[in-house]
């Protein structure tokens, strides 16, 4: 793997972190950021471009992989474009907000053969790597019960409370510890500094086997804590991540004897346990670049992070519903038909797609589009921002929809049509808004390889013909034939075009391909086959 190949895309809070450690492996190749003041100082550090569209990062062959550090919510967006662009993805915690796009993104990463790898930092810190290890290898024996605690004093947040700030680490090295995921969840939460956003969170986990666990989070506590302790049933592990590495782990061989009937503990002294030093983050970043090198599955993978998702939204909805929660259920709803699975073609999240669409592979349904139920979109289509579709529109491969169009029912479309910008299609002759005509809409069909220029209209009940042209602006009231270059209110002919676009001159010969054509009897044009 060549170096500097790695684009980090967010350099705020965390991402100067991942751009220090990805500048020292060697493999940051540029920035993308859209607030200069921010992150300019940051690539000039590094001596890497600065580059503000991500766009332009993932048209660019030489990234090959890109670490996506923006705020939570954007998380499915970016990864999600990164991999359909054919780039392996580090993705911060959480993987993504909603179950459904999580699955989404693992769908993806899965069909275009990319690493996907979740941000779980605490899975690379040697003291958890080395608890990690002795319970898998039974040194505590039979593990029993799990608990965290993360707590400080800020930083505080408005985008998100403590459970989905705090909790994820938790929650990762407490699955990891279990080794199953648990079967039931039950948290409460506490708002102190904002009516609905959570302060402090205390969650419980109940898994089959009969372990337990629990994560207490806030950020209002009067120092900062970062402990996980795990009880087995002969010995019991503190790893406490604010101490000097000789005491971030230690090891209580406390046992219990039973006295008369009565439990009585045999307490020992704390034994420390010798860890390699090393920094997380490079051991994580390190990881990754290894991953994308050798094409392994990464430790916290798309399904690792997805895991950890289910159960923060059993907690959410265990805090709102004052109930326990089930993560089986949770990820079971998102799996539900209703979450389209869309592996092959692109949504953007601010696109709404209706129950029952049809979607062909390569497509892709821009910013605010909406396609109503029914409707059917061919493959490799490309659905441009504020388009409405449907219901019960069938629309052929190879269609490109500029942005502000609207197909309303009774409108056809066969393959490789190109609709300008703000043009329009009608569906009934003589509208009146107090008057329901649904039952007038007269269909209108448009031919293979028409273009429909910006801002023309196209009156319903008519043809447009194969090849056509439609000038910018045009009124089109009747049918309009094959190769037809037609402008003007009411459009009409001025000449012929050829099936790639040029204006033909006398000759019917066409400049850019040097197809032939002539002229039929009946005043429409063919191609001469030879």
């Amino acid at each position: 793997m060549t170096a500097r190949h790695v684009a980090l895309v967010g350099s705020g809070y965390w991402g100067k972190n991942l751009a220090r450690v990805l500048s020292e492996l060697g493999a940051l190749a540029a920035i993308c950021d859209s607030d200069p003041e921010l992150a300019g100082p940051i690539a000039e550090k590094f001596d890497v471009p600065l580059i503000g569209s991500l766009g332009d990062i993932l048209a660019d062959e030489a990234i090959t992989a890109v670490a996506v550090a923006t705020p939570a919510g954007t998380h499915y967006r970016v990864a999600r474009d990164a991999l359909l662009a054919g780039k392996d993805v580090f993705v911060e915690k959480p993987i993504a907000l909603e179950l459904s796009d999580a699955e989404d993104l693992a769908r993806i990463a899965a069909a275009e053969g990319r690493v996907l790898m979740v941000g779980h930092l605490l899975h690379y810190h040697p003291a958890f790597l080395r608890m990690l290890e002795a319970v898998r290898e039974g040194e505590l024996g039979r593990l029993r019960y799990v608990y965290s605690n993360r707590l400080n004093i800020g930083k505080l947040r408005r985008e998100e409370n403590v459970l989905w700030s705090f909790a994820p680490h938790d929650i990762s090295m407490i699955l990891a510890l279990a080794g199953e995921r648990p079967n039931r969840v039950s948290a409460v939460g506490h708002c102190y500094l904002h009516e609905t956003i959570a302060d402090t969170t205390l969650t419980h986990l109940d898994f089959p086997s009969g372990l337990h666990g629990h994560v207490f989070v806030s950020w209002l506590h009067p120092f900062k804590e970062q402990k996980l302790v795990a009880v087995g049933e002969s010995g019991m592990l503190v790893f406490d991540d604010t101490l000097g590495w000789d005491d971030k782990l230690l090891l209580y061989r406390h046992g219990i004897e039973w006295k008369n009937g009565v439990p009585v503990a045999n307490k020992a002294n704390a034994e420390r346990v010798v860890l390699s030093e090393g920094e997380p983050l490079t051991a994580e970043m390190s990881h990754f670049l290894d991953c994308v090198a050798t094409r392994r599955t990464p430790r916290t993978d798309a399904r690792e992070g997805i895991d950890v998702l289910s159960i923060l939204h059993a907690a959410q909805q265990s805090m709102d519903a004052g109930r326990p929660a089930s993560p089986a259920a949770a990820a079971e709803a998102a799996a539900k038909p209703a979450a389209t699975a869309r592996s092959d073609y692109f949504v953007h999240p601010s696109a709404l797609v209706d129950d029952g669409v049809s979607v062909g592979a390569g497509s892709k349904i821009w910013h605010f589009s909406h396609v109503l139920g029914g409707s059917r979109l061919g493959a490799r289509c490309v659905i441009g921002q504020n388009v409405m579709i449907g219901p019960d529109v069938a629309i052929g491969d190879g269609c490109k929809l500029q942005n502000n169009v609207a197909v309303y029912k009774g409108v056809t479309l066969e393959e490789d049509v190109f609709c300008g910008p703000s043009m329009v299609f009608t569906n009934v002759l003589t509208p009146r808004a107090h008057v329901e005509r649904k039952d007038e809409f007269l269909p209108t069909l448009v031919r293979r390889g028409a273009t429909i220029g910006a801002n023309a209209t196209i009156i319903c009940g008519v043809t447009l013909g194969r090849y056509c042209m439609i000038g910018a602006g045009a009124v089109v009231t009747r049918d309009v034939p094959d190769h037809a270059l037609v402008v003007g209110n009411p459009a009409r002919r001025i000449g012929w075009v050829s099936e790639s676009g040029e204006r033909l001159g006398d000759d019917l010969v066409c400049p850019r391909s040097g197809q032939r054509y002539r002229e039929t009897a009946d005043g429409t044009l063919e191609a001469c086959n030879g």
